[in-house]
């Protein structure tokens, strides 16, 4: 970190702390009432603290808040002066992640502070306008009272919070991404329906296509199949209109897992997946198409295609390795997705010992809190392989970390592969590691 950057996270804090009307000791008493609130105590005087805060804003040589006060740095400043929670752009506790990583934070510690903070906000009952900054709430209650002055700074500003939102999956369980999503699909419906500028549209309903289907995933994993049928026709209509099918494809990928889970057969979600590759193919994205194609591989392999499996996998290797300079969704799939496919793909028509070593090098890679649910599903999938390997109990070594995380976001997809692993334990249920299973199974899913 440079020395400029140290200097201008300082003057950073010095505002922020300012612009509260606290002097060094009132912020430090802020701190110290803080940490008390969240029953974390500091065991030091006003006067030590006021130094510390006095060496963050130092104009010669400022250094980094530690852990303990960047936690109670970012309970103080998400929340504006009137008690309300406020994390999105333009609100303090943004500055005050700005500041800390000009002062030398790296962005793994910022991420898991913007999550905590997101989890306190809805334990308080708070809802996505927390992610919206004092500005942009302000926009968009003024847009919805007059449709007609939406603009691209507001339809900005909701891209990022839906993304914001998306992030969260993984860290939050899914009853929480359904509350914060809940205003800004109300939102997106009611300027749907309404009179925005013609050119806004498309934007509008880029912004309504992804809020739409992350809610519907929502819905889904929290077993209301109704709304989250709803929430995708919706977001298929959405997609169509915007004139870029890889949306629509997007749209179509993820209804047909949702569809798997909720709908005897396959022959549903198997429209739904041709779809998306009709979809993808006529797209723009590169990406979008290896992942559309290793659906197609996982839904042949399922129905025991394997010549079609392979040609399916044979096609996303190749789009995942061409040239995705200017791909608009780069980022939404990945080579360690794609070995999971390949693992399922073998497990259903192939070596479960290749299927093991796929699903093994694809769990390893899915490290990030938002593939928390991915990984997973991969690493159930994974003690499958082990179970038809003739390794029983090492599978259910495994399945006992798969359960932690099945019960920490809620994931419905998760818990039916778990219990269908188990089920495929039942010939060693009179084997103690079956039963401790079991209890595991029990108390952390009910079931």
């Amino acid at each position: 970190m440079s020395a400029h950057g140290k200097l201008v996270g300082a003057a950073t804090l010095k505002r922020l702390r300012l612009a509260r009307g606290w002097s060094l000791s009132g912020c430090a008493r802020a701190i110290i009432d803080k940490a008390a609130e969240l029953g974390q105590p500091l065991d030091v005087s006003v006067a030590s603290v006021q130094r510390t805060v006095a060496r963050w804003e130092s104009s010669k040589g400022p250094i980094l808040p530690g852990d303990r006060y960047q936690l109670l740095l970012a309970h103080l400043y998400a929340r504006t002066a009137d008690g309300q929670t406020s994390l999105g752009a333009g609100s303090d506790f943004a500055e005050l992640l700005d500041a800390l990583a000009h002062l030398g934070e790296g962005e793994q510690r910022l991420g898991e502070l913007r999550m905590l903070l997101v989890k306190t906000a809805t334990d308080g009952g708070g809802g996505l306008l927390a992610l919206l900054g004092p500005s942009t709430q302000l926009a968009l209650s003024t847009v919805l009272a007059d449709p007609s002055r939406l603009d691209e700074g507001l339809l900005d500003a909701m891209r990022l919070a839906v993304g914001d939102v998306n992030g969260q999956v993984g860290s939050v369980p899914f009853v929480r991404v359904q509350l914060l999503l809940a205003p800004i699909v109300e939102s997106c419906r009611r300027l749907l329906d309404a009179a925005v500028p013609e050119p806004l549209l498309p934007g509008l309903q880029a912004v309504a296509a992804q809020a739409y289907t992350l809610a519907g995933r929502a819905a889904f994993e929290t077993r209301d199949d109704e709304a989250s049928r709803a929430l995708y026709a919706e977001a298929t209509a959405a997609a169509g209109g915007i004139g870029s099918p890889w949306r629509r494809a997007v749209v179509h990928m993820s209804h047909a897992l949702v569809t798997l889970y909720s709908t005897p057969g396959i022959e549903a979600a198997q429209r739904l997946v041709d779809a998306a590759v009709r979809d993808a193919r006529a797209g723009e994205s590169v990406t979008v198409r290896a992942r559309a194609h290793a659906l197609q591989a996982e839904f042949a392999a399922r129905a025991g295609k394997e010549r079609h499996a392979q040609a399916a996998l044979a096609l996303a290797w190749y789009d995942m390795d061409s040239d995705r300079d200017g791909d608009p969704a780069p980022t939404s799939f990945s080579p360690a997705h794609l070995r999971g496919f390949e693992g399922v793909t073998s497990l259903y028509v192939g070596d479960p010992a290749e299927a093991h070593d796929y699903f093994a090098q694809s769990a390893e890679a899915l490290k990030a809190p938002r593939e928390r649910v991915q990984r997973a599903i991969v690493s159930t999938d994974q003690a499958l392989a082990r179970i038809r390997l003739d390794a029983p109990e090492s599978a259910a070594e495994l399945l006992h970390g798969c359960i932690d995380a099945a019960s920490v976001t809620g994931g419905r997809v998760a818990s039916i592969r778990l219990r269908r692993a188990r089920g495929d334990l039942r010939p060693w249920r009179r084997e103690d590691w079956f039963a401790d299973l079991d209890d595991h199974l029990i108390d952390s899913l009910g079931a």
